[in-house]
């Protein structure tokens, strides 16, 4: 499965732990990573700075599901049972 452009929900739900640029300690779940763009794309894709739990998640039809918003059901619901 490839990535919905513009869904950006694993920019949003997950917590992230890793520096961001721009989040130093990383970001809280459901909060939106200042690096997504207004249009939900990631303004540092492919540079270096990008955290590698970013570039190590593989969107598929069981996080991801259908639609955006069930995307970010999903994360959501997998963040809250692991963390």
């Amino acid at each position: 499965m490839d990535c919905r452009l513009g869904c950006g929900a694993c920019c949003i739900a997950p917590s992230i732990t890793s520096p961001i640029p721009g989040m130093p300690n990383g970001k809280p779940a459901g909060v939106r990573c200042v690096q997504l763009n207004d249009d939900n794309l990631c303004k540092i894709f492919d540079q270096p700075e990008r955290p590698d739990v970013c570039g190590a998640f593989v969107p598929c039809e069981d996080v991801c599901g259908d639609t955006n918003e069930q995307a970010l059901i999903l994360i959501t619901e997998l963040e809250q049972s692991t963390g």
